[in-house]
């Protein structure tokens, strides 16, 4: 169970890694996430390095009890955007199908990521 729960950490830090270049990668796909009242571009770049930062951070032992803590109030606070997501007339994702499959996907994120953090010790 443990080297199990070792792959499904690293799996989902490299997960975040990937979320993360990806804003900087494609910016345009993320835009529609953000309410318009705030700075796109400098919340994009933000949410990028947060997401890299988590990411490597789950992939090392010393720093993985916070990232996983990270990740799973990070997946916890995103969860509202994509409710509201799928009830947009013009979904951020691109589709309301898309949307719908979207949404359920960050509760299993969300379960993932509680997965990893749970009965986690930090280390000294």
């Amino acid at each position: 169970m443990k080297i199990f729960k070792l792959v499904l950490t690293i799996l989902l830090g490299l997960l975040m890694v990937l979320g993360g270049v990806s804003h900087f990668l494609n910016p345009l796909m993320y835009a529609g996430f953000f309410p318009e009242f705030l700075l796109n571009d400098e919340l994009n770049i933000a949410a990028g390095v947060v997401e890299i930062g988590l990411g490597l951070g789950a992939m090392i032992p010393r720093f993985r009890h916070y990232a996983t803590l990270g990740i799973l109030l990070l997946m916890v606070l995103l969860l509202p955007l994509h409710v509201i997501d799928v009830f947009r007339s013009n979904p951020a994702v691109g589709s309301h199908q898309a949307a719908l499959i979207r949404l359920p996907v960050q509760f299993v994120f969300i379960f993932w990521a509680w997965f990893c953090h749970k009965g986690d010790k930090k280390n000294k």
